[in-house]
């Protein structure tokens, strides 16, 4: 009994260390960004999404960047594939996502970008059926932060 105690003592000392208050800095200048799509062709189906958000303070900036994709057939292929790349200059993502059965074939990409006070994401999205017109949607969406 007295080495659960021990633990569960231990364990109350981080839970309140953690839970001690920490002072956030006000932004001087803050956005968000974000876009999504999504794409259906018979039993295909892609959908990708990014976003992004920038929060200026008198220390500097401070970035985040998220991105996802999925792709679903029923009888054929899928695939989805997100990259994040980040420098001293930007963050960039990318989500890819494609399904194919046979000659039909849903596909979506969005692109999102956080390059010093511009944030932008592009999304574009495909689907086929053979002997049918593509069905084709882009969405662009951006903010330029303002000075401070």
């Amino acid at each position: 009994m007295r080495n659960f105690m021990t633990r569960s003592a231990g364990v109350a000392l981080v839970i309140m260390l953690a839970a001690s208050p920490s002072y956030a800095q006000d932004c001087n200048a803050a956005g968000t960004v974000g876009s999504g799509g999504s794409a259906a062709a018979g039993g295909t189906s892609a959908s990708t999404l990014g976003t992004a958000g920038a929060c200026v303070t008198d220390d500097g900036t401070t970035s985040t960047i998220g991105s996802a994709g999925s792709a679903a057939s029923a009888d054929g292929k899928a695939k989805s594939r997100t990259k994040v790349m980040d420098n001293d200059q930007q963050l960039k993502a990318q989500s890819k996502a494609q399904a194919m059965d046979q000659g039909t074939f849903s596909k979506s990409q969005t692109k999102t970008r956080v390059n010093g006070d511009e944030l932008e994401s592009n999304t574009r999205t495909m689907s086929h059926v053979p002997g049918q017109k593509p069905i084709k949607s882009t969405t662009k969406n951006s903010v330029i932060l303002p000075e401070e």
